[in-house]
């Protein structure tokens, strides 16, 4: 069996439906189902079972006997909003709960690929995988980096495949019930919908209206870098998952205004809220990902954003 945790979610469905079509049904998704509406990145996969996050917790700390089934974890379930401040849920939910998985998948020796995030750098330029560089400027962030740091210290007692994977700004399919959370293209396209206009960030940090910069990665190919390191039991480390190409909101804005062939931007003031913990520029640096001999080439944003918004506009 393969457990994926938040396997209802985003990241973890598609992860899900890449298992399917490797013919891997044996799969058994963890998540907080809360949020009813996330059934519906379920219903398109096929699973083997379902878990509440409580009570798998639960189960894994009796080591119950369905443990004995379990060969790998995908660890995709987190508090994902970058806003939150609630520090105690939020330790909860990244850290404790992480620990908890990784501890079981060490006292077996089991293949542990865990959903870190790029949050983890702060405003620092040069989004490389070493200490120096990280600096969170969230409680999300710093909950990531925590977990990565807890896995760094433990390294020489580690065994088995442990990965941490940084995602930067994933976009695709299964991401409606992040609200708020989902990408900027899905925003994009219900607002050229509804009103034929594209809300942008006026100009911050040093950069223009709409100039600031984001790695924006396809989720395919984010499952992608995940399966194959599944068939890597010897890769382990803490790796950037972008695509090592930044891009402006200006310039999502207007592949998605090219796709639709209709539309216009409107700059909105900058919040004073985020000045202070908002990522203006990420661009990741790949040299590690390669350096473990992955050599898959990742989609542009135009493609990707046409994909994707194919996808969106077909139902």
């Amino acid at each position: 069996m393969i457990v994926v945790t938040g396997g209802a979610g985003f990241i973890g469905s598609q992860l899900v439906a890449g298992l399917n079509k490797l013919g891997r049904k044996d799969v058994i998704v963890v998540d907080d189902l809360s949020d009813g509406k996330k059934f519906e990145n379920l219903v398109v996969n096929n699973i083997a079972d379902y878990f509440d996050k409580t009570e798998f917790r639960q189960l894994i700390e009796r080591r119950g006997s369905l443990c004995d089934q379990i060969e790998l974890i995908f660890h995709q379930g987190a508090c994902s909003t970058t806003t939150e401040w609630n520090g105690q849920y939020m330790m909860d939910n990244n850290y404790t709960y992480s620990k908890e998985l990784l501890h079981f998948c060490l006292e077996r020796e089991l293949p542990f690929i865990y959903a870190s995030s790029a949050a983890v750098y702060g405003i620092d330029s040069k989004f490389i995988e070493e200490p120096e560089h990280e600096s969170p400027i969230n409680v999300y962030g710093y909950s990531k980096l925590l977990f990565d740091n807890y896995i760094r210290n433990l390294k020489s007692k580690i065994n088995s495949q442990i990965v941490g994977l940084r995602y930067f700004n994933v976009f695709g399919s299964g991401e409606s019930h992040k609200n708020s959370m989902a990408s900027v293209i899905y925003h994009f396209n219900n607002q050229i919908k509804e009103t034929g206009t594209l809300k942008l960030f006026e100009g911050s940090h040093g950069y223009a209206d709409g100039e600031q910069l984001r790695d924006f990665i396809s989720v395919d190919d984010v499952v992608d870098v995940n399966l194959w390191l599944m068939n890597k039991p010897d890769v382990s480390g803490i790796f950037n998952v972008g695509t090592g190409q930044s891009n402006s909101f200006n310039n999502v804005a207007n592949a998605v205004i090219d796709w639709h062939k209709k539309g216009e931007i409107n700059y909105i003031p900058f919040p004073d809220s985020l000045k202070e913990s908002y990522q203006s520029f990420t661009e990741a640096n790949l040299v590690k990902l390669r350096s473990t001999g992955y050599e898959q080439e990742f989609t542009s944003l135009k493609n990707g954003v046409n994909s994707y918004l194919s996808i969106l506009n077909s139902k």
